[in-house]
């Protein structure tokens, strides 16, 4: 039952869209007159990147990557896999990637880093959950929704074990779920 998996909701659905559309002005203040490649992080992102994009006013390309850190665990593994590459050459493109968090900051990073040696024009990360207190790794994000405490979230996307991305707020997993 998904309502006693729930300890709390953390982040109700109208802040999530308050922060959507601020983030989405940001954007297209930031890249005004520029054609811009937004690309997605399945399979997290796709809610808050579908939300995005409809709040970016500016000539935007879709594209989308996924990767793999966590498995069926609410801990990285520390070990990023590509699983699905950019299906567009983005040298000397404006780019935006779209993250539902920012934890350890490792898989984020890693992605930055492989990007960076594709030679964009520029190379921006959106965020819709900083979570500093488990940062390991020094990363900078250029856009962040909103910072949260160190809590096992799920909604709007984030999930455990495949299960919850669709709640439509952000809520805290009661622990008695994964430490089964």
């Amino acid at each position: 039952m998904v309502g006693s998996d729930i300890e709390k909701v953390l982040v109700p659905k109208e802040e999530v869209e308050e922060i959507v559309k601020r983030l989405g002005e940001q954007i297209t203040n930031d890249f005004l007159g520029e054609e811009l490649i937004v690309v997605c992080i399945l399979k997290g992102s796709c809610i808050f990147f579908s939300d995005l994009v409809r709040e970016i006013n500016l000539d935007v390309k879709f594209d989308f990557m996924v990767l793999s850190s966590y498995g069926n665990s609410t801990t990285s593994s520390r070990e990023v896999k590509i699983i699905k590459d950019l299906s567009e050459d983005i040298k000397g493109k404006n780019v935006l990637v779209v993250e539902d968090i920012i934890d350890s900051g490792r898989t984020i990073k890693s992605l930055k880093e492989l990007l960076e040696k594709r030679e964009p024009k520029c190379l921006k990360i959106v965020t819709m959950l900083n979570k500093p207190d488990r940062r390991e790794v020094d990363i900078v994000t250029d856009y962040n929704g909103k910072v949260i405490p160190d809590e096992f979230v799920i909604g709007y996307g984030l999930d455990y074990a495949q299960n919850y991305r669709n709640l439509k707020d952000i809520c805290v997993l009661s622990p008695s779920v994964y430490m089964k």
